[in-house]
């Protein structure tokens, strides 16, 4: 070994420093800590928003490697909400030290299952659910996003509706009654604005389904679909009826179109479970859920199934094609 070369192991060696073994990216040991996350879904994993998945390749990309170090304890609901405050007080037993959830309901047995446990949500307005004290200062164990579909939104809806069907004079909306109103009403305001009637159909589970559409086919020539977990949990039924009755319906949320609907304007479900491993990463690092603002969903997304859009027998208008972030052919 030469003289300069003993020199340079010598250096490295007082300096803390390898020349010989290959570096290694810090960006992926966030933590020498084994951490405990608890997830809690409301649906199965197979009728879950498609942005779930988004949320577990972003906290690996942000160094969490289950079975490395992080430890999951995953509950399912598979669609029973009852259900929900039962995985809650497993999951606390658990000892995890962040819970991540999605949507009103889990996240209102997440609060109730513990005050200690930080809490990372993305669901409708967690200020409106009493749950924050504002969206800057939270103020508790919990933060995360809020959907908050922005003023506009309603009437982009019915906009979008009106361009692609001629002569559209009513709409019906197919709703539940027990998710916050606000939206109803903004979609009543709206309409009149618009030159349209909106006839709000109300549904409280599955088996009301087949009757929403046939008195939509009776009393509209369009359908808007509103915020409704059962109605995502079953996603197939809804297009399929849909184009049974050949009814063309705008949804909120792109799983829709992916189950065969023909359009959905929504946030981008991705984005915003992408924004929520980040915080469940820097709660882990050592924030305070209490000190993150909770951030709203800004982001939207046209989505357009031209294969349905055939099968209906509509013409979807160029504006709306050149307008549109992904057309499904």
């Amino acid at each position: 070994m030469t003289r300069q070369l003993l020199c340079v192991l010598a250096l490295s060696y007082a300096s803390g420093v390898s020349v010989l073994a290959p570096s290694v990216s810090r960006a992926a040991e966030p933590s020498q800590k084994v951490a405990r996350l608890g997830f809690v879904g409301s649906q199965t994993p197979s009728t879950a928003p498609r942005g779930v998945a988004a949320f577990w390749q972003h906290l690996q990309e942000l160094g969490w490697v289950q079975g490395q170090n992080l430890i999951v304890e995953e509950r399912w609901a598979d669609g029973r909400l009852e259900r929900l405050p039962v995985l809650m007080a497993e999951i606390v037993d658990r000892k995890v030290d962040v819970i991540f959830t999605y949507n009103t309901p889990a996240a209102l047995a997440a609060t109730k299952a513990t005050q200690n446990i930080p809490i990372v949500v993305f669901m409708s307005d967690p200020v409106q659910a009493g749950l924050a004290a504002s969206l800057s200062h939270p103020g508790g164990n919990l933060t995360g996003l809020s959907l908050g579909f922005s003023e506009g939104v309603p009437g982009k809806w019915l906009e979008l509706l009106k361009d692609i069907v001629p002569g559209l004079s009513t709409v019906a909306a197919i709703s539940n009654p027990d998710y916050p109103p606000r939206l109803v009403r903004a979609l009543q305001a709206a309409a009149p604005e618009r030159r349209l009637k909106l006839k709000v159909i109300d549904v409280h589970n599955a088996e009301d389904l087949d009757g929403a559409f046939k008195q939509a086919h009776r009393q509209a020539q369009a359908v808007l679909v509103l915020p409704n977990l059962m109605l995502l949990s079953h996603r197939h039924r809804v297009t399929s009826l849909a184009a049974k009755y050949r009814l063309p319906t705008l949804y909120y949320l792109r799983d829709f179109v992916d189950a065969g609907g023909l359009m959905a304007y929504t946030p981008d479900f991705a984005v915003s479970f992408r924004r929520a491993a980040e915080y469940v990463d820097k709660i882990l690092k050592g924030a305070n859920p209490a000190d993150l603002p909770i951030e709203q969903q800004t982001q939207y997304v046209l989505v357009v199934n031209l294969e349905t859009a055939r099968a209906l027998g509509i013409t979807i208008p160029e504006s709306i094609l050149l307008r549109a972030d992904e057309v499904i052919r």
